[in-house]
Formats: C-alpha cells, structure tokens, sequence
C-alpha cells in the first residue's frame, strides 16, 4: 500500500473572516477523504506573504495578491490522504473565479471565490512546493518523521477527527492531550 500525500492548503482572508464557510470547507474535505495533520489560524505580515509568494515577484498579480493575504487572518493546514495534491486541487477548481462558477459551480473556488485574487484557497501544486510550503507556515513539523513514525496511523484509519483541536489525532490520544501537546 502507498503512503498517503501531505500537502498544504491555506484558507484565505475571504474565507477565514467567514467561520462557517471555513467549517463548509472543513466538512468537505473530511467528506473526500482528508486528514488535517495540522492546522493553525494565523496572521501574514506583508513581509512574510511577499515572501511566500517570491516566485510570482514582477507578474501583475502579485502586488494584489500580497496585499490581499496580508489584510487579515489566514488558515493554513497539512492534510493527508492518498493523491492529496491533485484532489485538493481537483476540488479548489480553477483559480479563474469567473470561469469555474460556470464550468466547476460545485468545486470551492466555485461556491465561495470572490474574484481571481480572492478565490478562497491556496493549494500546492506538486511535492516539491508542498515540502517548502509545508515548512514555511510549519517550521516545527517535520515530514520525514511524520511519514515514519505517524503515516501508518493515518493510512490505516486509526485516527479520528477531534472537532475541538480541528486536527486528526490517534485513536488513543485525547484531546485534553493534544491541547498539552499545541501549547
């Protein structure tokens, strides 16, 4: 059996500033099979996002796209499941707003993307950007010691989804323990 995916997947300002589109968008997720291995709500400095997004420097988006994720809360997860890349972008849709509420109405960008630059989500497009990306917004996670130590857990289902954390945790593991764990 393969090793499940990790990638990232960051919800945007548009959407973290709406509770319960992030919870639609949590819910389908879980519905399509992902685990959330980490998550945090955080805020993007200026500085940080150009960084984030240095390889967009020069094109005519990305002044608007800096500004736009520095200007409030974002959402950023480490989700898991077999293939996660490609369905995580399946499901984001195209980053064309305009486009995908007529050709993809049901995908996230779909349902709930506002323009080009605010088209609810980000996701990484291949393992090498999900690895980098994965350590820019988590630096403390480490995914050689995940895939050693943790992958078989989430692969084999002995993981539940903890409401209260927003994260899958062990079988065994509380949620008492996992607040111990994030402080």
């Amino acid at each position: 059996m393969r090793p499940l995916q990790l990638t990232l997947a960051i919800f945007k300002p548009d959407v973290s500033a709406q509770p319960h589109i992030v919870r639609e968008i949590q819910k389908i997720l879980l519905t399509n099979g992902f685990y959330f291995v980490k998550s945090k709500d955080l805020y993007l400095p200026r500085k940080k996002a150009e960084e984030f997004y240095k390889e967009h420097e020069g094109r005519f988006f990305h002044n608007r796209l800096v500004s736009f994720m520095s200007s409030g809360g974002i959402s950023a997860h480490i989700l898991a499941r077999d293939n996660a890349i490609q369905e995580w972008r399946k499901l984001m849709g195209p980053t064309k707003v305009f486009q995908t509420v007529h050709s993809q109405p049901d995908s996230i960008r779909g349902q709930f993307g506002l323009t080009d630059t605010r088209n609810s989500t980000h996701g990484s497009d291949s393992m090498e950007s999900a690895r980098k990306e994965m350590k820019f917004f988590f630096p403390e996670f480490n995914v050689d010691h995940w895939y050693k130590e943790k992958e078989p857990f989430y692969r084999n289902g002995n993981v539940s989804y903890c409401e209260e954390t927003g994260i899958h945790v062990e079988a065994e593991t509380s949620a008492s323990t996992m607040k111990q764990e994030m402080s």
